[in-house]
């Protein structure tokens, strides 16, 4: 398993093959379960979430590095989410073209103008980068930051038994005594804990609010066993159920069928497809006019968009956050790649112009969340071409490609064939933070999370069913 070079276990099909079944039932003993797409609302039938059949080699400093910088990102996610004239000025432009965005910042404007009705704010976040290896050398990279519906929470807690016994298997002991216990399920669900107890009322549920497909229910479930083990009641209702049964008293207490909400922990609404109706948007409005708790609130979703984070780059950008601590400046900013804005002017007319001449170089964003939503190579010049002379292009952001040297693997699917792959990986760090009023009562780095995927794929995640799940063997 030496980087980019195959060893002998490595191509002896036989003993990969028994590896893989081994794999494959481990997973299943383990809890590492998704629902199957032919009926994913139900766990009469289920398989195993997609992984890989080895654990990948990460460099031991950028891993730190990542886990060392993310309660800085909390911090950074919770002051953009609270400065107003920020927010207005960053996604100023994108408002104008981007209509999803636009309704968000419509309830954030609404909000502010009805005033706060809580003052606990809870943040669950993840931090995605890629190490660049461009020259011998390795930078940790972020892609972006999820402050929405961060997922694999819960199955991370679960892979690291999965590769520790493939690798004792396959006769590797010292390798498998060096993956590392993850558990961010414990750590998101006591950041959950403690908002819902500064709520203050035993009876009030939280309330995971989900999607109308739940393919990833046990992910999800991991949060929820962990909240219940604290006695903490929590309930699963989708925008539906808000839309018919939502209602606000007096004093804005949520209660939807009929029982009061402490906290709403949204894993639905980051995609303008959530949406499906003018009711919908008005369940959203609802929740976050209510004394709930909300994770996100509105101001963290919109913290959250590919503007905000292109903005940041810009310099003196992050140094308004944290105008007295410049090693904290430091830190963010070296995982930054480089960010170009679309912006119509010079600026962004420079920007179209250098992402024409060579487009294998960038990456070109929409203001999407979810995965599989990114334009690469010929498919960035196609739609530049469209839109450079519009104020469209500023829906978009161009960011630097990351270049991760690829890995051999083989990802393990079901009814995929087993074959092997050249991959690369997306290291995640998962953040949790609470704040009541001015005092941030906890702010934590609580594990990680290593994605792969063949690298004929340039986008998506597990959930869109491009990536599968893995482990960092530390090097």
């Amino acid at each position: 398993m030496a980087q980019g070079t195959p060893d002998n276990m490595m191509m002896n099909t036989e003993l990969i093959k028994d590896l893989a079944d081994v794999a494959k039932d481990v997973a299943l003993l383990k809890g590492v379960l998704m629902r199957i797409q032919e009926s994913p609302n139900s766990s009469e039938l289920v398989t195993y979430a997609p992984f890989t059949l080895f654990p990948t080699p990460v460099p031991k400093a950028v891993f730190q590095q990542a886990l060392a910088v993310q309660t800085h990102y909390n911090t950074l996610v919770d002051k953009i989410s609270q400065d107003t004239e920020f927010l207005q000025e960053a996604l100023a432009s994108t408002i104008e073209v981007d209509n999803f965005t636009a309704r968000l910042f419509q309830i954030h404007q609404q909000i502010l103008k009805e005033g706060r009705s809580q003052s606990i704010v809870l943040g669950l976040n993840r931090s995605d980068y890629m190490v660049d290896q461009k020259d011998e050398t390795s930078a940790l990279k972020q892609i972006e930051i999820n402050t929405f519906a961060a997922s694999f929470g819960g199955l991370s807690l679960r892979t690291p038994d999965v590769h520790r016994h493939i690798l004792k298997v396959a006769g590797r002991l010292e390798e498998s005594g060096r993956i590392l216990d993850n558990n961010p399920a414990a750590g998101l669900a006591g950041a959950v804990a403690k908002a819902w107890e500064l709520y203050g009322s035993e009876r009030a549920v939280v309330m995971f609010l989900v999607e109308e497909s739940q393919r990833n229910i046990f992910d999800q479930r991991y949060i929820e066993n962990e909240l219940w083990k604290r006695n903490i009641p929590t309930a699963r209702k989708r925008f539906n159920d808000v839309c018919k049964t939502g209602t606000l008293d007096k004093d804005k207490r949520l209660f939807v069928d009929g029982q009061e909400v402490a906290v709403v922990y949204y894993r639905n609404g980051y995609m303008p497809e959530n949406y499906t109706s003018e009711q919908t948007w008005e369940a959203r409005l609802l929740m976050e006019r209510s004394l709930a708790v909300k994770c996100p609130d509105i101001g963290t979703h919109l913290a959250g968009t590919k503007k905000v984070q292109e903005v940041l780059a810009r310099p003196g950008v992050v140094e308004r956050f944290f105008p007295d601590q410049p090693h904290v400046v430091e830190q963010i900013r070296a995982t930054f790649a480089g960010l170009y804005t679309l912006d119509m002017g010079p600026e962004g007319d420079k920007t179209v112009e250098i992402a024409l001449a060579s487009p294998d170089r960038f990456v070109l964003k929409p203001q999407r969340e979810g995965g599989g939503n990114n334009l690469y190579g010929s498919e960035i010049c196609q739609v530049l071409e469209g839109v450079k002379e519009s104020k469209e292009r500023m829906a978009y952001i161009l960011m630097e490609k990351i270049q991760p040297t690829p890995q051999l693997n083989y990802l393990l699917r079901r009814d995929a064939p087993l074959k092997i792959s050249n991959c690369l990986s997306e290291l995640g760090a998962f953040g949790a933070y609470v704040r009541q009023g001015k005092d941030m009562v906890m702010n934590e780095c609580v594990g990680h999370l290593l994605r792969t995927k063949s690298s004929e794929h340039s986008d998506g995640g597990v959930a869109a069913g491009v990536a599968v799940l893995d482990n960092p063997l530390l090097v």
